[in-house]
C-alpha cells in the first residue's frame, strides 16, 4: 500500500467533516456556534462479519464544553444520519490525552495536536 492508497480515505474524511460542521452552521448556527471550540473528525470504522464499513462523527471537546455539545444531540445524530454517518460521538479531549494507554500521539499527531488546542 503507498501513501495515495493511505490519503484518499482521509482527504474524504476530512471533507465529510468540514461538510457536517457547514450543515450545521448553515442549519443550526447555535449549535455550529458550539463547535468552533472543538474538533470534528468523522471515524471509520469496520464492524461484524463480513466486516461492515461504517462512518460516525466523533467530536472531541473540552471539559467545558462537552455537557453543551450533549445537549444538542439530537440536532448533530440528525445532521449525521442525513449525511449517510451512522453516529456522533462526544469526547472529552483531556480525558484522551491524559490516558496513559491512549497511542494517539503515535499513531496520529496530527489528531494529538488538534486535541491539545481543544483540551486547554
Amino acid at each position: 500500500m503507498d501513501a495515495t492508497e493511505i490519503s484518499v480515505p482521509m482527504i474524504a474524511e476530512d471533507i465529510l467533516a468540514k461538510e457536517f460542521t457547514r450543515v450545521l452552521n448553515h442549519y443550526y448556527p447555535k449549535v455550529g456556534e458550539l463547535l468552533d471550540g472543538c474538533y470534528v473528525k468523522v471515524i471509520t470504522c469496520f464492524w461484524g462479519r463480513p466486516a461492515r464499513r461504517l462512518q460516525y462523527i466523533g467530536i472531541y471537546c473540552s471539559d467545558e464544553m462537552i455537557s453543551y455539545v450533549q445537549a444538542h444531540k439530537e440536532i448533530l445524530r440528525e445532521v449525521a444520519d442525513n449525511m449517510g454517518l451512522v453516529q456522533v460521538v462526544c469526547m472529552n479531549a483531556k480525558r484522551l490525552l491524559r490516558d496513559p494507554m491512549s497511542k494517539v500521539k503515535h499513531n496520529n499527531p496530527r489528531l494529538w495536536l488538534e486535541l491539545q488546542w481543544v483540551a486547554n
